[in-house]
C-alpha cells in the first residue's frame, strides 16, 4: 500500500513537472510569436505608409491600383493576425496596456476583415454605414492610423534600450529630414521637378524650422508639396519624440518607465502622472493658437491681395499661421511678406504674426507653467467667491525659468523695436506712415528671433542694423520652444553670472532664487560652442564661395546656425558644397552642438577622489 502511494505520488509529481514544463514552453513560445508578430507588424506598417505615399505622390502612378491593393491586403492580414493573437492569447496583458483609442483601432481592423470576407449586401439596413465600410478610404484610414500607432510605439521602445537621449533626438531629426527630402522629390510635389540637393536643403530648413530656401516656394511646389513642408515644420517645431511619445501614450500607454522619464525630461513635465496631460496640452495649445492665428490672418487679408480666391486666402492664412507659430519663416506668397499688397495694407497681419512668433518662441515650459499659475489663481478666486477655505498663497506661482524668460524676452522686444525704429526711420522705413513704421519696427525686432520672415528687405538695412539683427538671430527664443539661437535663458544666465562676478559675489541670485552651478556652466558652454561653430562655418563658407561678398556669407551663416531664415541674397547664389554646409549648420542649430557632443561623448561619473584646488591668472 505504501509502495503504491509512493508510485502514485511519483506519477503526480512527474505529471505536474511535465505540465509545468509544458506551460513554461507554451508561454515562451507565445512570447517569441508575440515578438515576431510585433516586428512583422512594424515592417508591414512601414510598407503600408510607403505604398500609400508613393501611390499618391507620383503623377504617373509608380504604383498602380492593381499593385497597391494587394499590398494593403497583405498589410491588413498581418495586422489582423496580430490583433487576434493578442486578444486570444495575451488578453490580460493587452487589456492592461491598451487605452480606449487602441481598442477602437483594433476594432476597426477586425471590422475591415469582416467587410473583406463578406460580400457587399444588395439591400443594407443602414445604407450610409454600408457605403462607409465598403469604401476603400475606410480601409486606408484604418491601416494608416494603425500603422502610425505601431511605428510610434516602436520608436518609444527603442528609447527604452538606454540609448543616449541626445543621440535619439538628433537621429530622429536626421531621419525626418531624409524622409522629407524623398517626399519633396515626388513629381506630384513640384511643378517641374527639383534636384536632390535643393530637396535636401528645403527639407532640412523645414524640419529645423529655419526658412532658408534655395528655390522660390510658390513657383516650385504644388499644394501637396507645400502641405508636406507644413507637416515637416509642425513636427520639427514640436519635436519628433514629442509626437511619437504622445501617440504611443495616447493609443496604448505601453512604454517603459525609463522611456517615460526621458519624455518627462524632454518636455519638462513635473511628474510622470502628468506626462500625457502635458503632451496633450502642448499639442492642443499648438493647434488652437495656429487655428486662431489662421482665422485672424484670413480676416486681415480677405479681399486685399489681387488675384487670390477665398480658397487661396484660406491656404495662405493656414500656412503662414503654422509657419509663424513654428518660427519657420516659409511663405507661399510671391515676394513673401514684403508683397506690396501686404506691406502697404492694414498692417494687422504683421501684428498677428508677431504674437504667433513670440508665443511659439517663448517655450513650452513657460506656457505649461503659465497654465498652472492661471489655474491656481482661478481656483483660489473661485473658492474665495464661494466663501470656502482658501489654501495658503503660494509664494512662487511662476518658477525662476519663467521669470527669466519673460523679463529677457520683454527687454529684447522693446529694445529691438526702439533700436530698429531709430536706425531705419529715414532709411528702409522712409515713406511709411508713423503707424506703419511702428508695426514694421515691432515685426522686424520679433522675426529675427527666429522666425525669419522679411517684410522689409534686409539687404537694404544699414550695416549697424544688420549687426542688431545678427545679435537677435544669435540669441533666438526660449529653451524647449520652436525657436533657435542660444536661447534667452542662456543669455540671461550668462549676464547674471557676469553681474555676480563683477560685484564680487559667489552665488548667482535672481528674485531670491539661486541659479544652479550646472545651469551657469551649461550656458557658458553653449555660448562658447555657438561662437566656435560660427567661426568655423564662416571661414569654411568664405573658402568655398570666394566670389560672394563676405557680408552676405557671414549673415547667411548666422541665419542658418540660428535657424532664422533671413537672407540678404546669398542663398540662391551658393553652390552644392555650400548648400550642404548650410544644411549641417541648420541641423546643428536646431539640435544643438552641445547635445550632439554630449551624446557622442556619453556621461562619465566623477572620480571618487577630491583634488586640491588651484587658480589660473585671469584679468
Amino acid at each position: 500500500m505504501v509502495a503504491r502511494m509512493k508510485k502514485l505520488q511519483r506519477r503526480l509529481y512527474l505529471t505536474r513537472k511535465a505540465y509545468s514544463r509544458f506551460v513554461h514552453r507554451f508561454v515562451a513560445t507565445l512570447r517569441v510569436l508575440s515578438s515576431f508578430l510585433n516586428v512583422l507588424s512594424t515592417i508591414a506598417a512601414a510598407i503600408c505608409i510607403t505604398a500609400i505615399v508613393i501611390y499618391g505622390g507620383f503623377e504617373d502612378r509608380a504604383l498602380s491600383p492593381d499593385m497597391v491593393w494587394p499590398i494593403l491586403r497583405c498589410v491588413q492580414a498581418v495586422f489582423t493576425v496580430n490583433v487576434l493573437f493578442n486578444l486570444l492569447f495575451l488578453f490580460k496583458q493587452t487589456a492592461n496596456q491598451s487605452r480606449a483609442i487602441k481598442w477602437i483601432l483594433d476594432t476597426g481592423i477586425i471590422i475591415s476583415l469582416l467587410v473583406w470576407l463578406s460580400p457587399r449586401p444588395s439591400s443594407p439596413l443602414i445604407p450610409v454605414l454600408e457605403t462607409v465600410l465598403y469604401s476603400p478610404w475606410f480601409l486606408i484610414t484604418v491601416l494608416t492610423a494603425y500603422s502610425a500607432e505601431l511605428l510610434s510605439v516602436s520608436l518609444i521602445r527603442i528609447m527604452g534600450h538606454r540609448i543616449n537621449p541626445a543621440l535619439i533626438l538628433s537621429s530622429s531629426f536626421f531621419i525626418l529630414i531624409l524622409i522629407g527630402s524623398a517626399l519633396l522629390m515626388m513629381p506630384q510635389c513640384t511643378f517641374s521637378g527639383i534636384s536632390f540637393t535643393d530637396s535636401l536643403f528645403i527639407s532640412t530648413s523645414a524640419v529645423c524650422v529655419t526658412g532658408l530656401s534655395t528655390v522660390d516656394l510658390p513657383s516650385t511646389f504644388t499644394t501637396l508639396g507645400l502641405f508636406i513642408i507644413a507637416v515637416m515644420m509642425q513636427i520639427g517645431a514640436i519635436g519628433v519624440m514629442t509626437f511619437t511619445s504622445f501617440f504611443a501614450l495616447f493609443f496604448s500607454g505601453n512604454i517603459s518607465l525609463y522611456s517615460q522619464f526621458m519624455v518627462k525630461d524632454m518636455i519638462y513635465s513635473k511628474t510622470i502622472n502628468s506626462l500625457l496631460p502635458t503632451l496633450l496640452y502642448i499639442l492642443l495649445l499648438t493647434l488652437v493658437m495656429e487655428a486662431l492665428g489662421a482665422f485672424g490672418i484670413f480676416l486681415s487679408i480677405h479681399g486685399d491681395i489681387p488675384d487670390m480666391t477665398t480658397r487661396d486666402e484660406i491656404i495662405f492664412a493656414a500656412f503662414h499661421s503654422l509657419s509663424a507659430f513654428c518660427n519657420a519663416g516659409f511663405s507661399n506668397l510671391p515676394e513673401g511678406l514684403s508683397n506690396p499688397a501686404l506691406l502697404h495694407g492694414n498692417q494687422v497681419i504683421y501684428l498677428i504674426m508677431s504674437v504667433l512668433i513670440v508665443t511659439g518662441g517663448i517655450g513650452y515650459p513657460i506656457l505649461v507653467n503659465a497654465r498652472d499659475a492661471l489655474f491656481t489663481s482661478v481656483s483660489r478666486l473661485w473658492k474665495f467667491l464661494r466663501h470656502r477655505p482658501v489654501p495658503p498663497r503660494i509664494t512662487h506661482l511662476m518658477d525662476l525659468n519663467t521669470r527669466v524668460v519673460l523679463v529677457t524676452t520683454t527687454i529684447l522686444l522693446v529694445a529691438g523695436t526702439v533700436s530698429f525704429l531709430l536706425l531705419e526711420n529715414h532709411h528702409s522705413l522712409s515713406g511709411m506712415s508713423p503707424w506703419e513704421k511702428l508695426v514694421q519696427s515691432i515685426f522686424n525686432s520679433v522675426t529675427p528671433r527666429t522666425a525669419g520672415f522679411a517684410s522689409v528687405n534686409p539687404g537694404g538695412f544699414l550695416n549697424v542694423t544688420l549687426i542688431l539683427v545678427m545679435f537677435l538671430m544669435w540669441v533666438g527664443g526660449g529653451s524647449q520652444s520652436t525657436a533657435g539661437g542660444i536661447k534667452v535663458n542662456t543669455l540671461a544666465a550668462v549676464i547674471l553670472h557676469l553681474r555676480t562676478t563683477v560685484t564680487g559675489r559667489d552665488k548667482v541670485v535672481y528674485h531670491n532664487r539661486m541659479l544652479s552651478t550646472a545651469s551657469v556652466s551649461r550656458a557658458q558652454a553653449v555660448v562658447f560652442l555657438s561662437i566656435a561653430s560660427y567661426i568655423f562655418y564662416s571661414v569654411t563658407m568664405l573658402i568655398i564661395e570666394p566670389d560672394i561678398p563676405a557680408k552676405m556669407l557671414l549673415f547667411e551663416v548666422g541665419s542658418a546656425l540660428g535657424t532664422v531664415g533671413l537672407s540678404i541674397g546669398a542663398t540662391p547664389l551658393i553652390g552644392t558644397g555650400a548648400k550642404l554646409l548650410l544644411c549641417s549648420a541648420m541641423f546643428i542649430g536646431r539640435v544643438g552642438l552641445l547635445s550632439i557632443i554630449a551624446g557622442i561623448a556619453g556621461s562619465k561619473n566623477e572620480p571618487p577622489v577630491r583634488y586640491p584646488s588651484d587658480n589660473i591668472i585671469i584679468n
